[in-house]
């Protein structure tokens, strides 16, 4: 068999420039191009238009309104290179990895997040620098935010339930309760127990209360629609046992954090507990580049550091305890303070 180079051509290839930083660049490269193909998958609808039957390009291009055939079918041979879609004699049909972003939401939220907004983040980034606007997506994605979020559900629904367990509750608050799953494994956890949730986002709001609607526990839920901020203003009528802040403190600027738990605090009952679950700010990727994506945004966000946010808890009133990783590889942390008046 020959050779396909000579060694004088690898020698010239690891004697280039840096090889490894080169070789990660593709790697880089190939990985960018296989999101944003899985996001235009789905925000054309091309994935969609197949989850029921296969179809041949003129057919799938009048499912879609497509008026483009040739780039249509380049498209999708694309697709296939990538492993989700295959050809046969019928046409075009899902793979398993197609078929999953279809009915997997987490997968296809991931797909919609990171090809969007957590990438455009820096294709922006230079007008941003330069004094252009503030970027909007917490606004304007809630309902993105609060579905991917939902990768992190089972790590905050064991200390969820742990802390359920030793509070025995009976009645509860989840403030800035995003999809309403939280809520929900808190009344499941205590059934004689009464909910409130609080979310800003109307379309998050609406998602929680279908949420809770759906596992039966409608009865039981109120779903306010409020910033977290105006909640200690409002009052709810009710003294909490257990109120939870699951990733909301860093939507809240830093100044204004001490109000916020001060308020939280004040809606407990002497003796309830505050659980805050929150992503915090480490020297780990993720992290900066969530760090980096709330100070991109109206309203002056920013994630919290540990050490942090244990004193501001203490400033407010509380007695916080040590706080703890509760996902493996993710800086994703849980704190539970004490009302001690």
């Amino acid at each position: 068999m020959a050779r396909m180079f000579s060694p004088r051509t690898l020698v010239a290839v690891l004697g280039a420039g840096n090889p490894r930083a080169r070789l990660r660049a593709t790697r880089d490269g190939q990985a960018g191009v296989r999101l944003h193909l899985g996001a235009a998958a789905l925000a054309t609808g091309v994935l969609d238009a197949l989850h029921d039957a296969a179809a041949t390009t003129p057919e799938l291009a009048r499912r879609l309104g497509a008026v483009e055939e040739s780039l249509l079918e380049a498209f999708l041979r694309v697709l296939a290179a990538a492993g989700w879609v295959r050809s046969s004699g019928e046409g075009w049909s899902l793979t398993a990895g197609g078929r999953a972003a279809v009915t997997d939401d987490l997968v296809r939220a991931s797909y919609e997040a990171f090809g969007g907004f957590h990438t455009g983040l820096y294709r922006q980034l230079p007008e941003q620098l330069a004094g252009g606007p503030a970027r909007r997506d917490v606004v304007e994605q809630g309902a993105v935010i609060a579905r991917i979020s939902a990768a992190f559900e089972p790590f905050v629904d064991d200390v969820l339930r742990r802390t359920v367990a030793a509070v025995a509750p009976r009645t509860v608050l989840d403030v800035g309760c995003g999809a309403g799953l939280q809520l929900a494994a808190m009344l499941e956890a205590a059934p004689a127990a009464q909910g409130w949730g609080v979310e800003a986002d109307a379309a998050a709001a609406a998602l929680a209360r279908r949420t809770l609607e759906a596992r039966g526990l409608g009865g039981r839920a109120h779903v306010v629609e409020a910033d977290v901020r105006d909640l200690p203003g409002q009052g709810t009528g009710t003294e909490f046992d257990l109120a939870l802040l699951a990733n909301v403190v860093y939507y809240v600027p830093e100044e204004e954090r001490p109000d916020l738990l001060a308020g939280v605090a004040r809606l407990l009952r002497p003796g309830g507990t505050l659980l805050v679950v929150t992503t915090v700010a480490t020297g780990q990727l993720f992290s900066r580049h969530f760090d980096l994506l709330l100070r991109a945004q109206e309203g002056r966000m920013s994630l919290p550091d540990a050490d942090g946010l244990v004193a501001v808890l203490t400033k407010a009133g509380l007695r916080p305890g040590t706080p703890r990783p509760i996902a493996p590889g993710a800086p994703l942390i849980a704190v539970t303070a004490t009302r001690t008046d």
